[in-house]
């Protein structure tokens, strides 16, 4: 029995530690000789070593210290992180240095993000290098490119399973293209993101292909069970993510005659983490991706990588652990690279994943799902009720916010902000979901239902921005009037998540409005998932055929919205105090307003947002006492407003504030 300290660390785990790094330093040995590195580079990379070891080390004792194999993995893992810094190309490593000093590049008003397919955008790797330029007109220096990796025939839930994590899907280029465009990016000031799905692989990876084959080593990737009877132990606390696809977590696979952990779809697999090769199979993969000019991992489905009986099988402490010991990991190798989370769950297991011992960033998707809350009710009393306690991050990370994504849209607010305020959440969403799907009386909104599931009422909401937010209703009824507010709703909408703390994302079509692609259904990959209808084909033809004119004057809808989007962008650039994470609510006494203060090393910066589509006013007495001034600018429509009036708010209208 291993006695414990104060800390839940095993006895003398510290010392465990150090001798245990004394004795494999000959196998780092061999690595340096065989890969001809110098003693500058040794030093630094064993400098690191040095300072991540022995948190490192218990964690992985913690994990894998009961296996008969221990030993050989954590000389496996230590090889492993000395070849990925082998190979790290010069320039990597040039930008690891770098990002050391400036640990906090990230949190910059500089970085603005985009995401997208490259075959929906940029047909392939070949012509999205082609495209650099306009990333950049558009002010992105951030690029997030969905799965773009070899993946099994036919329905491959959109890319996340995936054969090969070192081939690209032969459709969309080679591994060398990706390579040239993350060099054309860098070189452009856009940093690459790219996802990691460590939770599972599609089954037709080799891993699970060997397995098939009757190989014990890796059938024990997987989780394979004879029969139902511990499937159904671990059914008793697990939840259906797709019932209304299938049922259960279990799928059985007639050539092995067994049954497979399958969370998802029955194609992915659920990779098994109690098993340390597993582990460091995926830091390789981890590191490849890395060296291949990736600056930022999003770590796919990161609460269900862990699995105990008797549990839920998320969020569970082993997760986190898993992930603590990638990073370091990664700081040791790879510094530079970054982790995103990407944890659909209860905002309060969200916030446990983002630390700079974690991931340092995170999607937002309960600020995503209450900023369209707050559009279809036209008041912002649950936004401020849940950003009051759930916006503030620890030193040295950032939210990524977001409107719109590849996934659908969870109302993912929290039952007891709701209760606070006097909503009851299960009828809340059960407005939500008709008011989205256009089935509220007065609606303007056009999506769809995602995984529908008539017995409980549960629904999911598909769409892109513009149809949800009532282009895709003005068009169809050819009403201007529509058609001004659905775009000025699209403008309010990137106009807070600019400006309120954290890395903005667009997915790309959202800058010239993009409508719904009911065509998916034609396709058979394609049909079952109504996803597809916001993830339609970029039309570059819009770039020079913008031809449906609005009364404003302003040219097309699309040349519009595309304007007042690269605008807003600019100036979250040129304006010091969207640096950072730190925001602080202004309670405007009016409950269709939205107002928050940003300050970064003196420099301070009011929003005031309407959230409907009447004129709205504010006490200019609030702006005084938040901004500390008397006069202050919109910086959006260069007007100057006193404090000694009222300020007036057009419909659904957002002010960037400063003070002059």
């Amino acid at each position: 029995m291993i006695g414990l300290n104060d800390n839940g660390a095993p006895e003398g785990i510290e010392f465990k530690a150090d001798l245990t790094l004394e004795r494999l330093k000959p196998r780092l040995e061999e690595v340096w000789r065989n890969n001809e590195i110098d003693e500058a580079q040794r030093s630094e990379f064993e400098r690191r070593l040095h300072a991540h070891w022995r948190p490192l080390f218990e964690i992985l004792f913690r994990l894998y210290g009961s296996r008969y194999d221990f030993f050989f993995h954590i000389e496996r893992i230590l090889q492993t992180a000395a070849q990925a810094w082998s190979d790290r190309p010069v320039e990597l490593r040039d930008l690891d240095r770098h990002r050391i000093n400036e640990p906090d590049w990230f949190q910059s008003e500089k970085i603005v993000g985009g995401a997208l397919y490259v075959d929906l955008f940029s047909d392939n790797l070949v012509k999205a290098r082609e495209h650099v330029d306009y990333f950049q007109k558009l002010g992105l220096s951030y690029l997030h490119l969905m799965p773009l990796f070899a993946v099994r025939p036919g329905n491959n839930d959109g890319g996340y399973a995936i054969s090969n994590y070192r081939s690209v899907d032969p459709r969309l280029g080679t591994i060398d293209d990706l390579r040239m465009l993350a060099a054309d990016l860098r070189r452009a000031g856009i940093s690459l993101v790219l996802d990691f799905v460590f939770n599972h692989t599609a089954d037709d990876h080799g891993w699970a292909r060997k397995a098939q084959a009757g190989d014990r080593e890796y059938q024990e990737f997987y989780y394979l069970f004879p029969d139902r009877t511990v499937p159904e132990q671990y059914e008793a606390t697990l939840r259906e993510i797709f019932p209304t696809v299938r049922r259960g977590n279990f799928t059985w696979h007639d050539g092995m005659q067994q049954w497979v952990w399958t969370t998802f779809n029955s194609f992915q697999w659920d990779l098994n983490y109690g098993n340390p090769a597993v582990f460091r199979a995926m830091l390789e993969e981890m590191f490849f991706l890395a060296n291949v000019g990736v600056d930022v991992l999003r770590l796919d489905a990161v609460a269900f990588i862990w699995k105990q009986m008797g549990t839920g099988c998320e969020n569970l402490p082993e997760a986190h652990l898993l992930i603590q010991a990638f990073n370091h990991l990664a700081r040791i190798s790879t510094p530079s690279l970054l982790f995103k989370s990407e944890a659909i769950v209860h905002p309060d297991e969200v916030v446990k994943y983002i630390s700079p011992q974690e991931c340092q960033l995170s999607y937002n998707p309960t600020l995503m799902a209450l900023l369209w809350e707050s559009l279809a009710t036209r008041q912002v009393g649950l936004i401020m009720q849940t950003l009051r306690h759930r916006h503030r991050l620890p030193e040295h990370t950032a939210w990524v916010n977001y409107l719109r994504c590849h996934d659908d849209i969870g109302w993912t607010f929290d039952d007891d902000d709701a209760a606070m305020i006097g909503i009851n959440a299960y009828d809340h969403r059960q407005f939500l979901n008709q008011f989205y799907t256009g089935q509220f009386p007065g609606s303007f909104a056009r999506g769809i239902p995602f995984q529908e599931n008539i017995k409980t009422g549960d629904m999911r909401i598909s769409g892109t921005m513009a149809s949800l937010a009532g282009l895709e209703q003005a068009i169809e009824e050819d009403d201007e009037e529509k058609k001004e507010l659905a775009i000025r709703r699209m403008i309010l909408l990137h106009g807070v998540t600019l400006s309120i703390g954290g890395i903005p994302l667009l997915y790309l079509g959202e800058e010239w409005g993009m409508l719904n692609d009911y065509e998916f259904v034609t396709d058979p990959a394609k049909a079952g998932d109504s996803r597809w209808i916001h993830r339609p084909k970029m039309q570059w033809d819009y770039l020079e055929e913008l031809n449906d004119h609005i009364e404003s004057g302003n040219g097309s809808i699309r040349n519009h919205i595309f304007k007042s989007t690269q605008q807003l962008i600019a100036l979250r650039k040129s304006l010091p105090a969207l640096a950072g994470q730190n925001m602080e609510l202004i309670n405007t006494f009016n409950s269709h307003v939205l107002g928050y203060l940003r300050i970064f090393e003196g420099h301070r910066l009011i929003v005031l947002a309407n959230f409907s589509e009447e004129v709205q006013c504010v006490e200019g007495n609030k702006l005084r006492t938040a901004g500390i001034g008397r006069f202050f600018e919109d910086v959006i429509e260069k007007k100057t407003f006193e404090t000694s009036a009222p300020v007036e708010l057009e419909p659904y209208q957002i002010l960037w504030l400063k003070r002059v």
